[in-house]
């Protein structure tokens, strides 16, 4: 029996787990990040404590951050869904955030001129002009939470993980080559439907 007729159907449900951590903890921290960058554009002051402690989170190891939360949580998706998205969170925070400030305070004052609400001059002009700052930071945080989605499986949760700790525990290169290749794929990817999308929002700006 090959190792495709023994493993794969596992590779291939592990690769769907894996992929649906990153989808949904990405997706959390891009809408609380997004919410946050645009309320801290407002208040820079303010900005410039709030930045520094949330990034706090981004140097606690992530296997720490996972076994705090699964004393607190359990072994549920949610435990891992939390952690990641939470550091998937900072880049795109970080990025809404500088890519508002950099917008040329001309424009908004055009845009105030033309009667443009607050709300309007937002959706209408910064956003979109900070949109290739947000995607940046997007890509980023996508290509990282790939790798830290392996925590998964250190509580039990399935994930590529679980491929490249058994091959490491066991001294099987098939099945740490089984876990880490997909990963890199679905990391490389996933970066590259980023910068599509990246590239087709830059188009529109410049349209």
């Amino acid at each position: 029996m090959s190792f495709f007729e023994m493993y794969g159907e596992k590779i291939l449900k592990a690769i769907g787990v894996h992929f649906l951590y990153v989808l949904v903890s990405v997706s959390i921290g891009f809408v609380i990040a997004l919410v946050l960058g645009i309320l801290l554009s407002r208040v820079p002051r303010i900005a410039r404590f709030v930045l520094p402690l949330i990034s706090v989170f981004q140097t606690i190891p992530g296997i720490v951050f996972v076994g705090i939360l699964f004393l607190y949580i359990g072994m549920k998706p949610a435990t891992v869904i939390i952690a990641l998205a939470i550091y998937a969170m900072f880049p795109i925070l970080k990025n809404t955030y500088v890519g508002l400030l950099e917008v040329d305070d001309s424009l908004i004052e055009a845009a105030r001129g033309c009667g443009m609400s607050r709300m309007e001059r937002l959706f209408e002009v910064e956003l979109p002009l900070a949109t290739p700052s947000i995607i940046g930071g997007l890509r980023m945080s996508t290509v990282y939470t790939v790798s830290w989605a392996v925590l998964a499986s250190m509580i039990g949760l399935g994930g590529l993980g679980e491929f490249i700790y058994i091959g490491i525990a066991t001294n099987n290169n098939a099945l740490i080559i089984a876990g880490a290749i997909p990963a890199a794929v679905m990391a490389i990817v996933l970066s590259l439907l980023i910068d599509v999308v990246k590239k087709r929002s830059m188009k529109r700006v410049a349209a």
